[in-house]
């Protein structure tokens, strides 16, 4: 069985924590989510953690999906505590990256941006609390683009050839966009395995939408995971 390390970073306040309890409801590890206002989430078990809402420790939970063990590692997003977040990027195969759909792009997001540049950890996005009012998913992908790498793919409408067009364009190949230029069938181009090579390399980062909150696209996400990590070689092997 393929083992992955992944691990969800984020600013603090973005819904890391829940995101992290979402996946593991979703995957079936836990029977009921908890939540981080209600101090009864699987990760942050010290009294500390539950009393100011906030993950100071790394801790790691197992999972898994169809042929992956997901090794999924809930990090601090507080900056008081970057130090603990630094030391495992270190061991990861993958991350997660979790923006505030309402927030966007803040300080410490750049600088975990910097950090997963400096580690070379392929890096999956998913923009939290699209639900709230503020939330716009264009002007989050322009912002994103703009800030941290333009090689940011929406991967939620993967049948569309612009999707296509989008993957083929990080992947900095021109034969492959001739290709497809002259094929009947954009996706006849590519391959899963094309897509997932070029991700493991940082040419391209997908993202994905949600609200951990209500477990929306989280499911989406996972699928992404999935399809596009499980067959990888790790870095380490």
């Amino acid at each position: 069985m393929n083992r992955k390390a992944i691990g969800i970073v984020a600013h603090v306040d973005s819904g890391k924590t829940t995101l992290s309890e979402a996946i593991l409801y979703k995957t079936g590890t836990i029977r009921n989510p908890g939540r981080v206002d209600k101090g009864d989430t699987f990760f942050d078990t010290y009294n500390l953690e539950r009393q100011r809402g906030i993950t100071i420790f790394s801790k790691q939970a197992v999972f898994e999906m169809e042929n992956m063990s997901v090794t999924l590692l809930d990090t601090p997003g507080h900056v008081d505590f970057s130090a603990e977040m630094e030391r495992t990027l270190q061991v990861l195969d993958y991350a997660i990256l979790l923006i505030s759909g309402s927030d966007g792009v803040q300080g410490h997001t750049k600088t975990l941006w910097r950090l997963l540049d400096k580690y070379e950890i392929p890096t999956f996005i998913f923009f939290n609390k699209m639900d709230q009012e503020q939330a716009d998913k264009d002007r989050l992908l322009q912002q994103c683009k703009a800030l941290l790498s333009e090689n940011i793919v929406d991967f939620t409408d993967q049948e569309s050839d612009t999707f296509v067009e989008n993957v083929i364009l990080c992947s900095e190949d021109e034969s492959l966009l001739e290709d497809m230029l002259l094929s009947e069938n954009a996706h006849d181009v590519i391959s899963k395995d094309d897509i997932a090579g070029w991700i493991a390399e940082r040419k391209i980062f997908p993202c994905f939408f949600g609200a951990a909150l209500h477990m929306d696209g989280v499911e989406t996400l996972l699928q992404g995971i999935k399809d596009y990590a499980s067959n990888v070689v790790n870095k380490q092997d």
